[in-house]
């Protein structure tokens, strides 16, 4: 039978094995670089979760879609245990279910206070169709407002007209078909090689994204649309969430929660540090108001066929975001 003294001795070794299997390694990706507001995310929530967690849970950001990851794939790829977190871009999403196109449905949302106040309405719809897959809703991220990129001025509907443009989810895809362009519906990471290769005019994107990759470089023209100002959400593995112990789950919603306020923040300002970026990088900037207009009336019945397949929650949730 073991002593008092053999005992005491063997504590601080079983201590030890403790923190080892305590320590877990997680990385979180996404598809866009690391200076867009995704990549800043999912920076700041990576050193948030290790930082408080003293160790415990180290996390490493991804950014260029990491194993060719892009948003579409994300959701499976975290409950499949392929990464542990992601954050994906909503409207890549809607082929998982109609409530992630919320937010990149056309001029719904215009300015970071419209998209804060449609996520309060919608983040238990959110939370809950995340659940249903396997991951756990951590934060969001917004994103300044969708323009068009282009090799060439576009001024109005009729330079829409033939113009191959990369959108970036169904609906977009079907408003520019609408107003007459040939869109193609792919990643960001995607879109690059192509525009270099001279396979496509434009790209419907936001100054951040489009700052972010230098797209100035191949296009030069950012027309101003307010088209969306859409979200991306950050999720994590249910399972490896629950497996860690409770004060470090508590540490990832503490650092989810900060880095959700600092993006919020950060927005606050970034649409005049994109169009300072862009002007000093010889962007030319336009308003949109032909093209708005245009755009406008070729969402419409996008707009409809989203409000059919959402049901009563997608319209209590546009309910109460009207509302205020």
């Amino acid at each position: 039978m073991p002593t008092r003294r053999t005992l005491l001795s063997l504590l601080p070794a079983a201590g030890l094995a403790g923190t080892a299997r305590a320590a877990e390694s997680w990385r979180i990706v996404t598809e866009y670089p690391a200076n867009a507001m995704p990549g800043e995310g999912i920076a700041r929530f990576a050193e948030g979760a290790t930082r408080l967690s003293g160790g415990a849970l180290l996390v490493t950001p991804g950014f260029d879609a990491p194993d060719g990851l892009r948003s579409a794939a994300m959701i499976r790829a975290a409950a499949d245990g392929r990464v542990q977190a992601a954050d994906a871009f909503t409207g890549a999403l809607a082929g998982e279910a109609p409530i992630f196109q919320l937010s990149a449905l056309p001029f719904l949302t215009a300015s970071a206070e419209d998209t804060a106040r449609l996520l309060r309405a919608a983040r238990p719809a959110y939370a809950a169709a995340l659940e249903a897959r396997g991951v756990t809703l951590l934060y969001a991220t917004p994103w300044p407002a969708t323009g068009l990129w282009s090799r060439n001025p576009v001024s109005g509907a009729e330079a829409l007209r033939g113009l191959k443009v990369r959108t970036y989810d169904a609906a977009s895809t079907a408003a520019m078909r609408n107003a007459g362009a040939e869109p193609a519906q792919i990643s960001f990471a995607d879109a690059l090689p192509r525009l270099r290769a001279g396979e496509m005019d434009a790209v419907m994107s936001s100054g951040d994204g489009g700052a972010g990759a230098r797209l100035w470089e191949i296009l030069p023209h950012f027309t101003v649309l307010d088209y969306a100002s859409p979200l991306s959400l950050a999720f994590c593995n249910t399972a490896e969430l629950r497996a860690l112990p409770k004060p470090v789950q508590d540490h990832v919603e503490q650092a989810a929660r900060e880095t959700e306020a600092r993006q919020f923040q950060a927005i606050a300002t970034r649409l005049a540090e994109n169009e300072a970026r862009m002007r000093a990088n010889g962007v030319t900037m336009a308003g949109g108001a032909p093209l708005r207009a245009a755009l406008t009336a070729a969402a419409a019945p996008v707009v409809a066929d989203w409000t059919s397949r959402a049901g009563a929650e997608g319209a209590a949730i546009l309910n109460s975001y009207r509302a205020g």
